[in-house]
């Protein structure tokens, strides 16, 4: 057991250094060695979770998009709470930057194979047919297309954001979108129920309880 948790925590360890360099340097100018650097592992370490550093960034998108929150009644309103939730992550932990930097890195993984958006795509369009299947997305409301737009517009609001004021201003800005893009998409009662709000991503992260993954104990 003692091992297990030692290699969790290692792992972690590896995840937010990389993640810190790629938030400060990009994918293509980190190189490995900085990363072993900021974690104070061995390369035998890092090798033993991550076999490059792709995988590295790959393993920073995985951890992101990891975090299950707590169901809803409504699948919109799961949608909501994943965005707002997001943006809260955004101001507060560096691993959640650079996984979307990671994703904006037009040098990260090459274009033709982007796999950040591919599964940030992909999580939001399930929860979008989820909520179709539901009955609460208006007939013409199409889950794939929509899940692109929002995440588009997503990734552009918190750009601006970043810009502007170091993503201070984030809740509020995922808010606008919101407000302005889901009465495009939703049934009118469902769209009436929804909590949408700057302190909903605090409410929810409140009531979230994560769930340690096992992992294989260290070699050596």
């Amino acid at each position: 057991m003692a091992r297990q948790e030692r290699a969790i925590r290692t792992r972690r360890t590896i995840l937010e250094a990389a993640a810190a360099v790629f938030d400060e340097r990009g994918y293509t100018s980190a190189t490995i060695g900085e990363i072993l650097d900021r974690a104070g592992v061995t390369k035998g370490a890092l090798y033993f979770h991550f076999g490059s550093k792709e995988e590295l960034a790959l393993g920073i998108f995985e951890e992101q998009l990891a975090i299950s929150l707590p169901p809803q009644p409504s699948k919109l309103q799961e949608l909501v709470d994943s965005g707002l939730v997001l943006a809260r992550r955004l101001r507060g932990e560096p691993l959640v930057r650079a996984s979307v930097g990671l994703a904006l890195d037009q040098g990260a993984l090459g274009l033709d194979r982007t796999p950040a958006f591919r599964m940030w795509i992909d999580q939001t369009r399930r929860t979008l047919a989820e909520a179709k299947a539901h009955g609460e997305l208006l007939p013409h409301a199409d889950a794939t297309e929509t899940a692109e737009l929002l995440v588009a517009s997503f990734s552009g609001v918190q750009l601006m954001s970043q810009l502007r004021c170091q993503r201070r201003d984030l809740e509020h800005r995922v808010v606008v979108l919101f407000d302005h893009m889901l009465p495009g998409i939703a049934v009118p009662a469902v769209l009436a129920r929804l909590d949408i709000a700057t302190d909903r991503a605090d409410r929810v992260l409140a009531e979230y309880e994560p769930e340690p993954e096992p992992v294989a104990a260290e070699a050596g």
